[in-house]
């Protein structure tokens, strides 16, 4: 009777009402049961080769119980193990960006919103958490997909630099200067110290290296400190013509192309740097809208814009559970206060 009564009055609403409360319900429970299966691949994978412990890495493991999670939905039970020879337990959760997170039918939403580009305060007021509770969200993911890596570059590598502005944002009593207002300009009309340098390495498969390397012009140990064994003497490097590049292709007997900064000879042959060029600009463009980013996480953001870029920026069920497997891939063990705490290092 209670259920009749509650049909008639939902018959009773306008039709603007009637969608809001549609839109709430396929809200709420469709996404409850997308995360649930995002959940069971997340084990899946963790699971492909055995059971291992995330603490010892022993793989004498075995199945120890059951734990429940309440979702919108109903009440779901999860699997526990515990390793024999350290006597840990753990879940498949355990050490990813999902270890002890709240209100896991929210994930997907924000993967979205991160795969939008939105700032914290609009997943925020999307998703209906806070946006500290985001920012940790945010950087847990960053973390893992920041360890994402690869070998050897294939072929021809083209190669150059670009510059942010050192911020400290959200530091408060900076030192040593006045504040910036989003983001600001550097006191300097040539690169120095105020700038942090971006490698960016990219061949012509889209393998991508693109990291900070500290402060002012680029040099030769940084390269190498970067690098290291990507480079062989069976690739090709382009770069520009700034001499640290020379030093380091001579070093290493690697082929070398320079191009000038005066644009008068951009290709020579098959040789340029126009891939390179251009992932910078739409780097660039990209972290425009979040009017600065504190140094410190810098490396996460172009991490974030690497994956993006992998995917071609597009939103579908394929690229959000891609993100969501290829982050609960890697261990991560960050905690807002280590974040708040870091430091940037050159």
């Amino acid at each position: 009777m209670v259920l009749a009564d509650m049909i008639n009055q939902i018959r009773n609403l306008s039709r603007r009402d009637q969608q809001r409360l549609k839109e709430f319900f396929t809200n709420s429970l469709g996404s409850a049961a997308e995360t649930e299966s995002v959940f069971k691949d997340v084990s899946e994978q963790k699971h492909k080769d055995g059971y291992t412990c995330t603490q010892c890495q022993s793989t004498n493991v075995i199945r120890f119980g059951k734990y429940q999670v309440k979702t919108t939905i109903n009440t779901i039970e999860r699997q526990r193990y515990r390793c024999k020879e350290c006597c840990k337990t753990f879940t498949d959760r355990t050490n990813t960006p999902l270890h002890r997170t709240h209100m896991p039918s929210k994930w997907l939403q924000f993967i979205e919103c991160m795969i939008e580009g939105y700032s914290l305060r609009k997943s925020a007021k999307l998703i209906g958490a806070h946006y500290v509770t985001l920012f940790n969200w945010r950087h847990k993911i960053l973390t893992a997909l920041k360890q994402m890596d690869f070998e050897l570059f294939q072929g021809i590598v083209e190669m150059d630099e670009t510059y942010f502005l050192y911020s400290e944002k959200g530091k408060r009593n900076i030192q040593g200067r006045k504040p910036r207002l989003r983001g600001g300009s550097s006191e300097f009309r040539v690169i120095s110290k105020d700038q942090v340098c971006v490698l960016v390495a990219r061949d012509r498969q889209k393998r991508t290296f693109s990291r900070t390397i500290g402060k002012g012009r680029i040099i030769k140990k940084s390269l190498d400190e970067a690098l290291g064994s990507m480079l062989s003497i069976q690739n090709v490097l382009c770069t520009d013509a700034w001499r640290a590049f020379m030093t380091y292709a001579k070093e290493k007997g690697i082929e070398h192309h320079r191009f000038k900064a005066n644009g008068r000879e951009r290709v020579k042959g098959i040789y340029h740097i126009q891939n390179v060029n251009s992932y910078h600009s739409r780097l660039k463009s990209w972290m425009e809208r979040f009017n600065g980013v504190a140094t410190k996480y810098l490396d996460h953001y172009l991490s974030w814009f690497q994956f993006l870029d992998t995917i071609k920026h597009i939103k579908d069920n394929f690229t959000i559970t891609k993100m969501v497997l290829d982050s609960c891939s890697f261990s991560v063990n960050i905690t807002y206060d280590k974040l708040m705490l870091s430091e940037f290092s050159e």
